[in-house]
């Protein structure tokens, strides 16, 4: 049965990622599983690009605006009405409509795919300049203030209904994980929908797409604003592992690793991101403790070497030359019937 490219495969798929989070405590240590916590936020981001990307064509530079956006969302919310639960749907909310008032003026404004991808840029870092100015006591939303260069902090998770009771560091990375999970399978959900079919169908030939009758502005829009609300999801994840959110997540550094992770993942999937984006992170942090090698030069190398050699990506690579071992295998089990059969006949 096949299961790459498959709903099937991401509750395969899924099903590990649970058991990864049943055996992580007693495999890693401590600090590691801290660090995993936070890699679960930039992971969802990766995630979010490989769906407005991979599946809909529409490649935007600026992703990291919506995961900070999500992000400082998040931390003023939780500090204002002192609560994790109805805070974070408001982050996800902010991420997803700001994210629908930008792209209506670039969908039906009739934005080329080049200039879309340099506005969002655009916007992410003019976020990014805008919070850096923030330093001041009369920058403040209600009771939190926005920090500038510093940041604000971001309280951590806490038992629904009950905001006095706060999750400990290992119970936040089962909480992330879940929900990791739940947008892993949420998206893979979403690709095999009739909308998801018709996202593919415009990444492929918007013409024919909006001949067929469909208004491929409309759908657009839609998984445009979806992605933007998992990347601020995403946002809400990163800032409550590190406690804090500084405008560092408007970067352009930030925008650029998020689409290394999903060029050397492999944007034509949505696990390979994922995975992308933890091993990357992992290596360049063991890199950069060591200080053998310069993180970013490294990272450079990386994508240098993915663009021209891997194209496709890690994962989508891997599963195609399975799938091709898979076909010889069965052409070869096809002919040896066949002749069988002709011997048989002749017999």
């Amino acid at each position: 049965m096949r299961l790459y490219g498959t709903f099937n495969g991401t509750l395969v798929i899924a099903g590990l990622a649970i058991i990864f989070t049943l055996i992580a405590p007693s495999v890693f240590q401590f600090f590691t599983i801290i660090t995993l916590t936070q890699v679960i936020g930039l992971s969802i981001l990766a995630l979010s690009l490989a769906l407005v990307w991979g599946f809909g064509g529409i490649l935007c530079f600026g992703q990291s605006a919506f995961f900070g956006i999500g992000a400082y969302a998040y931390s003023v919310a939780a500090v204002n009405i002192g609560g994790s639960t109805g805070s974070i749907f408001i982050a996800i909310l902010a991420a997803a409509i700001f994210a629908a008032i930008l792209g209506y003026f670039i969908f039906y404004g009739k934005v080329s795919d080049v200039y879309l991808a340099v506005i969002t840029l655009t916007v992410s870092l003019i976020l990014y300049s805008l919070m850096r100015r923030t330093s001041g006591p009369e920058y403040k939303i209600g009771k939190a203030l926005l920090g500038g260069f510093n940041g604000t902090g971001s309280p951590p998770l806490n038992m629904p209904g009950d905001g006095s009771a706060m999750l400990f560091p290992m119970q936040t990375f089962y909480v992330s994980m879940a929900i990791l999970i739940i947008a892993y399978v949420f998206t893979g959900w979403l690709v095999t929908t009739k909308f998801g079919r018709v996202c593919v169908s415009i990444r492929e030939n918007e013409v024919r797409t909006e001949l067929l009758g469909y208004d491929t502005r409309l759908y657009k829009l839609c998984l445009f604003s979806i992605s933007s609300g998992i990347a601020g999801l995403g946002g809400v994840l990163f800032c409550v592992g590190v406690t804090r959110v500084t405008p560092d997540v408007f970067s352009l550094g930030q925008s650029a690793l998020a689409i290394i992770w999903v060029i050397v993942g492999g944007r034509m999937t949505l696990i390979g991101p994922i995975l992308a984006t933890f091993v990357l992170y992992f290596l360049t942090s063991s890199l950069g403790s060591q200080q053998i090698f310069n993180a970013n030069l490294v990272l450079g190398i990386i994508l240098v070497v993915f663009v021209l050699i891997v194209p496709n990506g890690v994962v989508p690579t891997i599963m195609n030359w399975f799938e091709r071992r898979r076909a010889k295998r069965y052409a070869r089990q096809k002919e040896r019937r066949m002749k069988l059969r002709k011997h048989r006949a002749i017999g």
